[in-house]
């Protein structure tokens, strides 16, 4: 098993691999291209304009895993879930939960930490209408499964929203497990053995889904304090 030096040396290599990566030349063209324009309330920012990495702690046990980054919000800052309403939306869930450092997500300088907790997505661009194509996904799929490999000791995985859900399940049996179909549905806790990893999902913190109610705060705290729970239940070796 490697230390958690290996695994953070490996995940900043990786990171490397991400950040330099124009496999998607739709999604290369894109990114950039509203990084050059902006938007008005940005228009003093540098943007990030590149595929986001994923971030956190490499020992986590949690593996928060979304959809792709926002045109203003993660290709903006550079850093998951960040600078967008949808952040606004999980970073305070997650501090109250336990899971990371402070409440409030602007920037990669910000000093927020997470812990035990690591945060990534399905696609690492912007996407055009915020969905990428069948075929962006396959290109983008090996770093997610690079990442799982790498994060050898989470115990839950907890997907935002039914394509992230669909994207792990594919994920994992590309990667040669077996995985039955499973239903999406928020609150969802499917085990699987041998290891009793936990595959949680909820709806995705975005503004359409909290502005109508189809997600509240109550609604994800329950989320979060279940995986807490549970994390605290099972210890820190496994079986």
């Amino acid at each position: 098993m490697r230390g958690p030096r290996q695994v953070q040396n490996s995940l900043q290599a990786l990171e490397s691999k991400v950040v330099a990566c124009r496999r998607c030349p739709r999604l290369v063209a894109w990114r950039e291209q509203v990084a050059a324009e902006k938007r008005r309330a940005y228009l003093d920012w540098t943007y990030w304009g590149k595929p986001v990495p994923g971030f956190g702690d490499p020992a986590a046990r949690l593996l928060i895993v979304g959809l792709a980054p926002g045109a203003h919000g993660s290709n903006r800052t550079g850093r998951m879930f960040t600078g967008d309403s949808s952040g606004d939306t999980l970073y305070p869930a997650l501090f109250r939960a336990g899971f990371a450092s402070q409440p409030d997500a602007t920037d990669r300088d910000d000093g927020l930490i997470l812990k035990d907790a690591f945060i990534t997505a399905l696609a690492r661009c912007a996407p055009p209408k915020n969905r990428p194509t069948v075929d962006e996904f396959d290109n983008c799929r090996p770093y997610l499964m690079r990442e799982m490999a790498l994060l050898s000791n989470v115990w839950v995985v907890l997907a935002l929203g039914q394509l992230a859900f669909d994207g792990v399940l594919r994920t994992w049996r590309e990667a040669g497990q077996d995985i039955p179909r499973l239903r999406f549905a928020h609150g969802a806790w499917y085990t699987f053995s041998p290891h009793h990893l936990i595959l949680t999902a909820s709806y995705h913190p975005s503004r359409q889904n909290t502005n109508t109610g189809v997600l509240t705060e109550a609604m994800l705290d329950q989320i979060l304090g279940q995986i807490r729970d549970y994390l605290a239940s099972r210890g820190d070796a496994r079986e």
